[in-house]
């Protein structure tokens, strides 16, 4: 009954919310981006847009290749060879997959050169490695992202495949969105919503839910925060595959120039994933599963080069930097 009761419980999670702008001198948009390191997926919001400019088009179909290697022993991963030709260049991003981080083996690969092994029991006492317990309780291919187009090369002998990312492009018609002013970051009563409500809608979107609160409509209850406003179309694009920290900094710097030319939209929004089984977050925070596996960032971008800043991760991970 204990086990029915817990998987009853909605997931809980962690969201920490800030606001900053752009040309702040200690603003920390490009920290918290390139030490966030392993990306599922990026999400792009833009109210009032029909079709994307072709700078940012551009960008959002160069974000690959990546490349997935079977069956790789993990001693090649150390080898001098190895780092001399990837880990030096600082470029370089690895990660198990298909496994699950709460009960598999996995190892991640981080740009400064660390390699994070996350065992299990059995296997940590085999390595005859020092190391600390995870915090949390329990615990085959690997996948690469790298600027060197030498991986190929590199893993020859191994069963290599090279990899783009996927991209969905889609208009959205009609859309119902929240009413947003940088300066509230709580938001105000009848005047604005807040970071919080923002945050639960865009992940309605992305989902494609119905957000009209229809009494027949048994999968969603959801709706729109208030205040809102109805836009006529709104360009949603939706990047997956594993996508380097770098790729996500030329778009974010894409997106805070969008408003140098007039727009009707007050604001746009970039999300970002994290894969869900990544024994990392963010730099070298530990991570779990659990019951969600979220570890995730949203900027929206306003048309001052205001921003706010939502990170969230599971209740049970450390708190996001």
């Amino acid at each position: 009954m204990a086990t029915l009761r817990r998987l009853r419980e909605t997931p809980r999670h962690l969201l920490v919310c800030e606001k900053s702008n752009f040309g702040h001198a200690k603003s920390r948009h490009q920290h918290l981006v390139e030490s966030h390191y392993h990306n599922y997926r990026v999400s792009l919001l833009i109210p009032e847009c029909g079709i994307l400019s072709k700078e940012l088009k551009n960008l959002v179909m160069e974000t690959g290749p990546y490349y997935f290697v079977k069956n790789l022993p993990l001693h090649e991963l150390i080898t001098h060879e190895f780092i001399s030709t990837f880990v030096k260049k600082g470029s370089c991003y690895a990660l198990t997959y298909n496994t699950n981080v709460d009960e598999d083996n996995t190892v991640a690969l981080l740009p400064n050169g660390k390699l994070i092994l996350s065992l299990d029991k059995d296997t940590y006492e085999e390595t005859g490695l020092q190391g600390r317990p995870s915090q949390y309780s329990g615990r085959k291919v690997m996948k690469f992202s790298t600027e060197e187009s030498t991986m190929m090369s590199y893993f020859s002998s191994y069963q290599i495949q090279e990899h783009q990312p996927k991209v969905e492009l889609s208009t959205v018609r009609d859309l119902q969105c929240p009413v947003l002013q940088s300066g509230e970051l709580g938001g105000e009563p009848e005047v604005a919503c807040s970071t919080l409500e923002l945050f639960d809608w865009l992940g309605a979107v992305f989902c494609n839910s119905d957000l009209n609160n229809e009494p027949n409509n048994f999968i969603s209850t959801y709706c729109c925060p208030q205040p809102s406003t109805v836009v006529a179309k709104a360009y949603l694009c939706t990047i997956t595959g594993f996508i380097l920290p770098e790729k996500i900094c030329l778009l974010l710097e894409q997106l805070r120039h969008y408003f140098d030319e007039p727009k009707l939209a007050p604001w746009v929004t970039l999300s970002v994933q994290g894969f869900a089984d990544s024994p990392v977050s963010w730099r070298e925070n530990e991570h779990s599963f659990r019951k969600g596996g979220e570890h995730l960032y949203n900027f929206v971008i306003f048309n001052n080069q205001d921003y706010w800043l939502q990170m969230a991760v599971g209740a049970n991970d450390d708190c996001p930097p």
